[in-house]
């Protein structure tokens, strides 16, 4: 168990996940957070919710932060 606490993430973020989308696309811009995070695929525009643990597993980098 990790004790940095949750992963500094805000809305407008663009993330590389691990996974591939069956789209192609690894990038997605973060919509939503709080213990569910909500992304959209920024190459076809599909939107998932993921829990915020399994979020924070899969975050490959997180591209361009939003400053604030």
């Amino acid at each position: 168990m990790s004790s940095r606490g949750p992963l500094a993430i805000h809305v407008g973020d663009r993330v590389r996940l691990r996974k591939v989308h069956p789209c192609g696309g690894y990038e997605w811009e973060v919509t939503r957070t709080g213990a569910d995070i909500g992304m959209r695929c920024l190459t076809c525009g599909r939107r998932v919710m993921l829990p915020r643990s399994k979020f924070e597993k899969q975050v490959k980098a997180i591209l361009d932060a939003q400053d604030g």
